[in-house]
């Protein structure tokens, strides 16, 4: 029997007069790699933060055990003392600075007064090769890709001798290969004795490395067990706190006139000059959620930024909506057309993260709310409180920081922005990346909802499943070209591998 490594017992934690943690217990075995669960503002940051010292003792009740010793962390230097290092899902690198430099960052190796370079670059190496990451400890971080950057941050934990290691959703950002890389790095890591705690929303993830998983949900401790002892089905009603009878909610739909055409669209990368959509043509149907598939740089997000006029030099095509020849040079025109996009990259190009919920909401459509240049508060609040009460987005007020919000309540924050301006055609471009299964479920069901309401749907999903659940109508997309058209029927997800990875010629096609 493992000893645990790490208790955490009766832990509490307020913010306010909102109560984030209820006598919550985590017990880590040693040796293991342990998932934690939970929707997003289930309390599973809240604790990874106490147990890192980012939130010291005191700020909370309770009390954390590591190796049977009482700790009492006064900040993130004495959590690393005692062996525990937090890899974030928002990766903490110097991006100027080399691999070495960030690896031995806050602890470098000295000589007299000195940093010993020869021995960091050395000691650096061998921890590379321990993870795997095949570069020059003198390159920098801006060089390498982002499966690389997590691997640097693994190494960073190793060499501060970290035992515990807390990953929050590593393998959010990165492809399907490094994601496969990451956990097998993860799996030989405990066999070298290191124990692991891993939060990640994407299940499959969790059945697949972990030895035993707890569940959290409002702030309590809902279940641990060992993985063979919990299905998935069972894991997702435990998490959400309900049965889900299906993960997908299809509404069977009869696609009517064709709404949005585009042209032999044609797209060159403003900066190498290469073409990174070629000549593609599609049409997308009232009643319809259109779907998009293909590996990473098959040209899909490229393809949606660039109708959107966001981004491209567009060299050749035509958008049409309802007939209506488009001439789209900027967001601004897309916007008046009736065309919105849902970024996948919602911190970045989706939210004002310094601004609050209600600013967030009306941000797109601030024209529509003021008068001689003078916002109207109260359609402004309103016009809030209405998409948060349609979206059920779970907040304290509409004056709090979007940047507060749990991932899937930002989604919602951005869905409610650009249904805020009506359109006619809304793109979304990995529209539940990184949120819970929950919320994916909500969102699924606001999709079906703004079909029933005329709103047709393209939608650019990494998730196979995802792409076989939602859509009606699948498009593959493959360096730049589609090269299957496949109704969800018809679809599976090897048949979509197949045309992503460029092995079908095409002649299976099925409009």
């Amino acid at each position: 029997m493992l000893s645990s490594t790490l208790e955490m017992k009766n832990i509490s934690k307020k913010f306010g007069a909102i109560k984030a943690l209820s006598s919550v217990n985590l017990s880590v075995k040693k040796g293991e790699i342990h998932a934690l669960c939970g929707e997003n503002g289930a309390g599973k940051s809240t604790l990874m933060k106490i147990v890192s010292g980012l939130y010291p003792a005191g700020n909370y009740e309770g009390e954390i055990f590591v190796d049977g010793v009482l700790q009492n962390f006064r900040g993130t230097r004495d959590s690393e003392l005692a062996g525990i290092a937090i890899i974030y899902q928002e990766l903490a690198l110097v991006k100027d600075m080399t691999v070495c430099e960030n690896i031995f960052l806050g602890h470098e190796y000295t000589k007299s007064i000195f940093i010993d370079w020869e021995k960091s670059f050395n000691e650096a190496k061998k921890i590379l090769q321990e993870v795997k990451l095949n570069v020059n400890p003198s390159d920098k971080i801006s060089q390498l890709g982002v499966g690389e950057q997590q691997l640097v941050e693994i190494a960073k934990a190793i060499a501060k001798n970290a035992n515990i290691l807390i990953l929050d959703e590593p393998t959010a950002a990165l492809t399907e290969k490094e994601a496969d890389n990451l956990l097998e790095i993860i799996k030989e890591l405990r066999n070298k004795g290191k124990t692991c705690i891993y939060i990640s929303h994407r299940l499959k993830e969790i059945y697949k490395i972990a030895d035993r998983i707890t569940i959290l949900r409002d702030g309590k401790t809902i279940i641990t067990s060992d993985k063979k002892d919990l299905c998935e089905d069972k894991l997702i009603t435990k998490m959400v706190g309900r049965d889900l009878t299906e993960i997908y909610p299809r509404v069977e739909k009869k696609p009517g006139k064709v709404v949005f055409e585009v042209r032999n669209w044609t797209v060159q990368d403003p900066e190498t000059g290469l073409k990174v959509v070629k000549n593609v043509s599609f049409k997308l149907h009232q009643g319809e959620i259109l779907g998009i598939a293909g590996l990473m740089g098959a040209g899909r997000t490229e393809l949606v930024m660039s109708i959107f006029g966001a981004w491209g030099k567009i060299t050749s095509g035509e958008l049409y909506l309802n007939g209506k020849k488009l001439n789209i040079s900027k967001e601004k025109d897309a916007i008046q057309e009736g065309i919105a996009l849902v970024s996948e990259d919602r911190k970045r190009f989706g939210l004002i993260l310094g601004m609050n919920i209600k600013e967030n909401i009306t941000l797109s459509s601030i024209e529509n709310i003021t008068q001689f240049g003078i916002v109207d508060e109260n359609k402004e609040i309103s016009k809030s409180h209405k998409y948060v009460r349609d979206l059920k987005i779970k907040i304290h007020s509409i004056e709090e920081l979007s940047g507060n919000l749990s991932g899937g309540n930002q989604q919602k924050v951005v869905l409610s922005k650009w249904l805020m301006t009506n359109p006619k055609v809304l793109i979304l471009d990995e529209p539940t990346r990184g949120i819970d299964i929950g919320a994916k479920f909500e969102i699924y069901k606001i999709m079906n909802e703004l079909i029933e309401n005329g709103v047709c749907i393209l939608m650019i999903s990494s998730e196979l499943q995802e792409i076989l659940g939602v859509s009606d109508r699948i498009l593959i997309m493959h360096e730049g070209e589609f090269k299957g058209d496949i109704l969800y029927k018809n679809a599976s997800q090897e048949k979509i591998m197949r045309y992503a990875t460029g092995h079908t010629k095409g002649d299976e096609l099925t409009v």
